[in-house]
């Protein structure tokens, strides 16, 4: 005895919320002007965080920015945060521009943490939880701790 099975193709349209913060990351992703800048922050999404790192093995946030500075934008920067901010030219947080430098204090005065502006209020850095990120500048846990923003250019 022979069955013959006839199934269709559905087609069934899968979509994110647009309001989701991963959709909106994703925008901001789409959105950059440079498309080396896409492909090596694609390339490196999801490295852990490692202190000192400075490899696909584990990245220390400033170890990214130094990287992605030096690759995308032929900027060479100092290895240490805390350097990185004093090489920055202070812009206000509305007009930052893709490629420019967010800082932060985490653990009181001192700059301890950096970041890539993207665009729309998003930023790439390697977070020590997570790894490398595209994440939200508008939430208030780093609102609180943001401490200096601007460009090496």
């Amino acid at each position: 005895m022979l069955s013959i099975i006839i199934t269709s193709c559905g087609t069934r349209k899968y979509t994110v919320k647009s309001d989701t913060k991963a959709a909106q990351a994703a925008d901001a992703m789409a959105n950059l002007k440079s498309k080396s800048l896409y492909r090596f922050i694609t390339d490196w999404t999801g490295v852990r965080y490692r202190f000192g790192g400075l490899d696909k093995n584990g990245i220390d946030c400033s170890g990214f920015a130094f990287l992605l500075e030096k690759e995308i934008f032929g900027v060479t920067l100092p290895r240490i945060s805390r350097e990185q901010a004093n090489v920055v030219r202070r812009k206000d947080i509305d007009n930052l521009k893709e490629g420019d430098l967010v800082f932060f204090s985490f653990g009181g005065n001192d700059v301890d943490h950096v970041g890539v502006y993207l665009n729309n209020g998003f930023f790439v850095h390697a977070s020590t939880t997570r790894g490398v990120i595209v994440d939200d500048l508008t939430l208030p846990a780093y609102q609180k701790v943001l401490v200096k923003s601007g460009s090496v250019n």
